[in-house]
């Protein structure tokens, strides 16, 4: 697997962390090699940055950091570098999807998270909303609204566990806010190792050079990997950089 690989690009959930949420020694001690080696290491995640910065700032500093999907990228100083908001009209079909079905949702937004817990109390168009998700146990109830939004060419549908749904602007997905991460780098996605698990991984598994899938990947993921690693309970991360070190 030795290639030119300048960028190495990590999910978080089910990839970089374990099942307690923790990065391991392994994973740990094989990013600090890698960037010894000179290669950038990126996290790619669906979670905002205030829900990854503090594992990002464990990790040392990284040129760029994408967060929710790619609906932001942050530079080596925490600063906003690139946004793109999801239209607030759609998220008003998204919003009447989540009390049709009484289901449980989350969202982002850059003034503050929500979710079924804590709802927010203004007017759907009175945010500036990033992305929008469901967690829905009931298959038949998923597929409904999942053929409801994947029929919207406004829409980017992903997901990061088998039973949730992950809606994005159009477009912006983790292979894109990579491309610009290279762009910025003078890199190419050539260069890149883009490690991860869920469907919200999918596109930039295909689009890097080495794509690798986690061992407790969901079976797309594996089927576009170029090649399957541990699991992230088996320090999967570190397997996969080890590959190209």
């Amino acid at each position: 697997m030795k290639k030119d690989i300048k960028l190495i690009a990590l999910d978080m959930d089910g990839t970089l962390l374990n099942t307690e949420e923790e990065v391991s020694e392994e994973n740990y001690k094989a990013i600090q090699k890698a960037k010894e080696n000179g290669i950038h290491v990126v996290l790619s995640t669906g979670r905002s940055l205030d829900r990854c910065r503090e594992i990002a700032e464990s990790l040392g500093r990284s040129s760029y950091i994408v967060t929710i999907n790619g609906g932001e990228i942050y530079n080596d100083k925490f600063e906003l570098v690139d946004q793109t908001l999801l239209d607030s009209q759609l998220v008003e079909r998204l919003w009447e999807l989540r009390q049709e079905h009484e289901v449980h949702y989350w969202s982002t937004t850059v003034q503050g998270q929500f979710n079924s817990t804590q709802n927010f109390d203004k007017e759907v168009s009175d945010y500036d909303w990033l992305k929008f998700g469901f967690d829905i146990e009931d298959d038949e109830v998923r597929k409904v609204i999942l053929d409801e939004l994947l029929n919207n060419d406004e829409l980017e549908i992903s997901n990061s566990s088998p039973t949730n749904i992950e809606v994005n602007p159009a477009g912006v997905n983790k292979a894109a806010a990579l491309l610009k991460v290279c762009e910025r780098l003078n890199m190419k996605m050539e260069n890149v190792m883009a490690v991860g698990d869920s469907l919200n991984d999918l596109a930039m598994i295909k689009e890097a050079g080495v794509g690798v899938a986690m061992g407790n990947a969901q079976e797309d993921v594996k089927k576009a990997a170029a090649w399957v690693t541990n699991t992230n309970d088996e320090s999967g991360v570190a397997k996969a950089i080890e590959s190209v070190l």
